[in-house]
């Protein structure tokens, strides 16, 4: 709901307020944003006092000498009238000159949500559930218009918010910055970013804010691992606001604490290298910002943006559509494979109850490692004789859906799409360009490339007759330049790529309306709202292991759901860390996301291959819940505690299932407690842990003591021991209330701690899990 009385503009959701005025100036302060307010509000309360002024700073003008911009909470800010903090629009015109002030000049509100223009992607929703508030201000001197647009989300608690900007006068001008959204805070904060690299990405970090500027950005063309574009402040009353963009490229997302305690917030556009020129009639409009507060802390905003995403973000036939458990052939193979190696995979896979067949790079071209054929979308026939049809075919006569693995924006030199169009690689002329993973990036913003890869695309895609693509890109940008003549200058070559990249990825969806696409970008590099409008789930990490994902996981789930989240089951030791996990450790940790698995099943012994049946069996009954519920972080990866606890639950909560790991074994530990809030108060539950398999291995030579013969550690007849038995998990079944579980918690069997073992002991190890069912019985 939004409404205008007098002065005050009032956005208000099911559960929060946010309030603005216009000063005598035209100008707009911001006052409020928080728990929602039912009662009239009084603006004298909430406005900045101005009786006198303050020295150092400057004051608008001399008809209002007491009004210092520079100590204004405002709605969106300029330079040169003496707000001296990071501003929201930065526009060069006339032999550089920069100063702007911009009034308001009319606003209106609207049932519904307009839609965006030029390409962009957004978030949408019915007129039941948005209301839209566009407010124009006008350049007091020049023939500018800025349109700001504010849309709430009632049910959600999120209001989106994005710039556009119109050139009304005859000359050109240059956009040098312009923020999708600003909002000025009160009060002390602590921000909270999701940071990291390849295999590591999205680390919650976290940091007290005093006075300055904190910059959390992409410059690499992509939202990028380093930083994502989601960001959190939090304060001591456990308020939190989060923050998010809607794309896919350069994003800077700007933390001010000014000398006077107020906190300003900006995202949009990385303003780094950006540039665009702003001819007379023409219009530029940001993408679109996601905001919301919670008063429940980082738990309340999450939680927000997770329905906000399910419900306005992720669209087609698979929003809300349980996805399938897939194997990808990647770490199983890499690019040594044959038609007979994929189908022996494939055949084992739909035994073991695996829905979905993905067939990863060196399928195409004359691929047999890295260094060619990106660019050429055809079979590679000495691999694959019988051709992608025919694969395709196989595979969903065994009763699964088939997929394939592309990487479209990117050309090997060594590749006949090279060979016949050099210029369709991006590189400056005269320049030896960067190279990552020995191959280059496709020049999007020109409509010949894209013409070129939808129809090469298109055209493979129906002979395979694929169910599912992941869509990957495994380089960031170097070396910017183009031939495209509509460009006026470098400073728009990577937002103009992202326009590129969202028209060809509208095109296919539309082409291929009931294909699962999943995004990729050597691994989580390109996990941001943007790719989500298309692809409603995306790869992680390419890093698997259990213990590294409850890190990864845990980070990106602050900003984006469980059913985004693509997660591997693979082999151990792991391919990026060496590190030797349990199989279902790695299950537990991989069910709280888009289940799969990336291994050899050829090579899995008896006891391995039961294990994962079971696993699939159990994923498959509770997946609604493990890709839909309502997640909870209750001890966390991210922090100095030894051990994580994470749950999910139904909507009704008559359902839970709560992860329960450890990242270190401890000799005689004490007892644990698992305690979780997530409960219904005034429900009966019964709860009880995933019966899994215990490797006899992790005993080691301790077999020795109740063995007959003599067990060598490594030897043959330990591992054909191995092969034939494993040992049940411990049994435990407990009766209760909710509220005993969320007040005083239950305390779990005791770990084996060094001396004895019963089938009561639980036995977890290094990087050790449970996964315990919560169900309601009353």
């Amino acid at each position: 709901m939004i409404t205008n009385k007098d002065r005050l503009f009032n956005l208000s959701t099911k559960r929060t307020t946010y309030l603005f005025a216009v000063t005598e100036t035209g100008h707009l302060e911001h006052l409020y944003w928080g728990r929602r307010l039912t009662k009239d509000v009084s603006i004298d309360a909430f406005a900045e006092k101005r009786s006198i002024g303050i020295i150092g700073e400057t004051a608008y003008d001399s008809d209002h000498p007491t009004l210092f911009l520079s100590n204004l909470a405002m709605e969106y800010s300029t330079t040169g009238k003496g707000d001296y903090r990071e501003s929201s629009i930065d526009i060069e015109y006339q032999k550089g000159l920069r100063t702007l002030d911009f009034t308001l000049q009319s606003f209106r509100i609207l049932k519904g949500k307009p839609r965006l223009f030029g390409g962009l992607v957004e978030s949408y929703g019915d007129h039941e559930q948005c209301t839209t508030l566009e407010i124009t201000l006008r350049e007091k001197l020049l023939p500018l218009r800025i349109l700001l647009t504010y849309t709430t989300f009632e049910d959600t608690d999120v209001i989106t918010r994005r710039t556009t900007l119109h050139n009304d006068g005859r000359e050109s001008v240059v956009i040098r910055n312009l923020a999708s959204a600003q909002v000025d805070l009160e009060g002390s904060w602590e921000l909270v970013t999701f940071d990291g690299a390849w295999g590591r990405e999205r680390y919650v970090n976290r940091r007290e804010l005093k006075p300055g500027i904190y910059i959390n950005d992409s410059k690499k063309g992509v939202s990028s691992s380093d930083h994502n574009p989601a960001i959190f402040l939090t304060n001591e009353e456990n308020e939190c606001v989060g923050f998010n963009l809607v794309y896919s490229g350069n994003h800077r997302e700007l933390v001010e604490v000014s000398p006077f305690g107020k906190t300003r917030v900006m995202t949009g556009i990385n303003p780094t290298g950006f540039s665009w020129t702003l001819t007379s009639g023409e219009r530029f409009q940001t993408p679109e910002a996601v905001m919301t507060y919670s008063p429940h802390g980082l738990e309340g905003a999450s939680h927000n943006f997770h329905q906000f995403i399910n419900h306005h973000i992720i669209r087609g036939p698979w929003k809300f559509r349980e996805r399938p458990i897939l194997i990808n052939n990647w770490e199983a193979t890499y690019f040594n494979f044959t038609e007979d190696k994929i189908l022996k995979l494939a055949r084992e896979s739909a035994e073991l109850g695996i829905e979905l067949f993905v067939l990863d790079d060196g399928w195409f071209g004359v691929r047999n490692d890295d260094t060619t054929s990106l660019g050429d979308w055809t079979v590679n026939s000495k691999k694959l004789p019988s051709g992608l049809g025919y694969i395709s075919s196989q595979i969903k006569k065994m009763g699964m859906l088939f997929g394939l693995w592309v990487e479209p924006e990117m050309v090997s030199i060594q590749s006949e799409l090279y060979k016949n169009h050099p210029d369709w690689m991006i590189a400056i002329p005269g320049r030896t360009p960067g190279v990552g993973r020995n191959q280059y990036i496709l020049d999007l913003t020109r409509e010949d490339v894209r013409r070129y890869l939808f129809e090469t695309l298109s055209k493979t895609w129906k002979l395979a007759d694929v169910n599912y693509i992941k869509w990957d890109m495994n380089r960031v940008f170097s070396d910017l330049y183009s031939l495209n003549p509509e460009m006026a200058n470098h400073g728009e070559f990577l937002h103009r790529y992202v326009l590129g990249l969202y028209e060809l990825l509208t095109k296919l969806a539309t082409e291929f309306p009931a294909v699962l696409f999943e995004s990729c970008a050597s691994g989580g590099n390109r996990f941001d709202l943007g790719m989500l409008c298309f692809m409603p789930q995306t790869w992680t990490s390419d890093n698997s292991d259990a213990l590294s994902r409850l890190y990864i996981q845990e980070g990106t789930s602050y900003a984006y759901p469980l059913s985004t989240m693509g997660a591997h089951v693979s082999s151990s030791p792991n391919h990026q860390t060496l590190r030797r996990t349990d199989l279902e450790s790695r299950f537990n940790v991989a069910a709280f996301g888009v289940l799969g698995y990336e291994l050899d099943v050829t090579s899995l012994n008896r006891q391995q291959k039961e294990a994962i049946k079971a696993q699939i069996a159990f994923y498959k009954a509770h997946r609604s819940i493990l890709q839909y519920g309502t997640f909870t972080r209750i001890k966390l990866a991210n922090s100095a505690s030894n051990q994580v606890v994470w749950a999910v639950a139904s909507k009704d909560r008559s359902e839970l299932l709560v992860l329960f790991a450890q990242k270190l074994n401890r000799a005689n530990p004490g007892g644990d407690i698992l305690r979780v809030h997530a409960v219904d108060l005034n429900a009966t539950y019964e709860v009880f842990p995933r019966q899994q398999k215990i490797d006899i291995k992790v005993f080691g030579d301790l077999l020795n003591m109740v063995s007959p013969v003599h067990i060598t550690e490594g030897g043959i007849a330990q591992e054909t021991i191995s092969k034939a038995l494993s040992l049940d998990s411990e049994v435990e079944h407990y009766r209760l209330s909710g509220e005993q579980i969320a007040f005083g918690g239950i305390k779990l069997n005791q770990q084996f701690g060094g001396t004895g073992y019963d089938s009561m002991t639980r036995v977890l190890g290094d990087f050790g899990s449970r996964i315990y069912l919560f169900k309601r019985i009353d």
